[in-house]
């Protein structure tokens, strides 16, 4: 008998672990690689996520892995599936599945999500690899006036669709409306950032519910309300916190088993933080956990340098982010214990 989606949602958003996000495309991470003056192959590439896989942190800290197409069909240098490195340390396989964000016709400057065009298919052949979630990314750009209406309904709607196909396969749906922090400079405030936050995510969760997706089958992964990079306002770790929680309060159903936040541009310990602190406010009614890439994996990347008397040492830096990240999923994480742990 297969496991309830239901199940697999609530394993994803454990307690005191997160999800590591390493489904970077073929492009993304040779961009990454060449920061570090390392050759994107097939093999680097599989030997770099070989490195995360096999850590202590997998087994410790992470409930579940979104993988790019390649990584879900690769096997280990010794011949083992990767799929199966993560099910022994206790973590659930996932699988990007949308196409990317593409200019929207007749909206300068905004973009829609693409891939539904055969992925009832494509999600039965990931199932079959081992894959029990799936994860679509919206992207929302505040930009003068922007976003229009348009940009929200359509990946909202986008987003419904891609979820209720994910359910119908038995597959976990992770939701991914992100709001970018890289907007205008003069109008992209935190107080800006929340009012689109909520307007998406109240457009997301209609959508859903019209197209009739068992909200406590989903993972919702929603940015953090955060002032724009580029807007000259500071916020402080509390402001952050109480502003996201009280976005999500006022537009996510409890229904939703958990909240696996991206990092979106953050620093590695800015998100670490904001994590935790919102972890520490009191009737929260959904798991709050972290969802990172690069913010997961830039320190292991730079220990490793394509080196393979580096494992160790990538390992380490790997350990020691993802185990912050975990304490911030259960509101223990503190600098001291950010210096102490380095």
């Amino acid at each position: 008998m297969s496991e309830r989606i239901e199940d697999i949602a609530n394993r994803m958003v454990a307690e005191g672990k997160g999800i590591l996000a390493a489904d970077e495309s073929t492009g993304t991470i040779k961009k990454r690689f060449d920061s570090i003056g390392v050759v994107s192959t097939e093999e680097s590439r599989r030997d770099y996520r070989e490195m995360l896989f096999r850590s202590e942190a997998m087994a410790e800290t992470i409930s579940g892995v979104i993988l790019y197409d390649e990584t879900l069909r690769q096997k280990a240098a010794d011949g083992t599936k990767l799929v199966k490195l993560i099910e022994a340390a206790g973590a659930v396989p996932g699988i990007k599945v949308d196409q990317g964000a593409k200019p929207l016709a007749l909206s300068s400057g905004e973009k829609i999500t693409e891939g539904l065009t055969g992925l009832r298919e494509r999600l039965a052949e990931y199932h079959e690899l081992g894959a029990r979630f799936a994860k679509w990314r919206a992207v929302i750009t505040i930009d003068g006036p922007r976003p229009s209406w348009n940009c929200v309904k359509a990946n909202a709607h986008a987003l419904a669709r891609y979820a209720a196909l994910c359910q119908e396969a038995g597959i976990v749906p992770i939701v991914e409306p992100e709001v970018l922090m890289d907007g205008d400079k003069a109008r992209h405030g935190i107080e800006r950032c929340y009012d689109v936050t909520l307007w998406t995510l109240n457009t997301v969760f209609s959508e859903l519910f019209d197209a009739g997706v068992v909200l406590e089958g989903i993972v919702l992964k929603p940015n953090m309300v955060v002032p724009g990079q580029h807007s000259g306002e500071k916020a402080s770790v509390e402001q952050v916190a109480e502003k996201t929680i009280r976005c999500l309060k006022s537009a996510v159903p409890a229904a939703v088993p958990g909240i696996a936040f991206l990092s979106g541009g953050q620093s590695d310990e800015e998100a670490t933080a904001h994590l935790s602190a919102m972890n520490a406010i009191d009737d929260v009614p959904w798991k709050l956990t972290f969802s990172y890439g690069r913010a997961l994996q830039a320190a292991a990347l730079q220990a490793w340098s394509g080196k393979a008397e580096n494992v160790a040492a990538g390992q380490r830096a790997f350990n020691h982010r993802a185990r912050m990240n975990a304490l911030a999923a259960t509101g223990n994480w503190s600098e001291a214990e950010e210096k102490q742990a380095a």
